[in-house]
């Protein structure tokens, strides 16, 4: 989430060309959005940082522990 804030902060300051931000190329914007866009759409989920893979794992965790249940209530 920080690197999407980075994002639109950066663009906006460049945009006002505020201070420093007008001797910015927009490349260097531009660079810095597509590393964001790497991050999310690869880095995290080489790195297991997304948390699909933990709410798949603790959905399994929890049908086996209700079909266990139900097994044992039925005796």
């Amino acid at each position: 989430m920080f690197l999407l804030i980075a994002v639109v902060a950066l663009y906006a300051l460049k945009f006002a060309e505020l201070s420093f931000m007008e001797n910015v190329s927009w490349w260097w914007i531009n660079g810095f959005a597509f590393f964001a866009f790497l991050w999310f759409e690869f880095f995290e989920r080489m790195l297991g940082l997304d948390k699909r893979k933990d709410e798949l794992l603790h959905e399994k965790m929890r049908k086996e522990r209700l079909k266990r249940n139900f097994k044992e209530g039925k005796k």
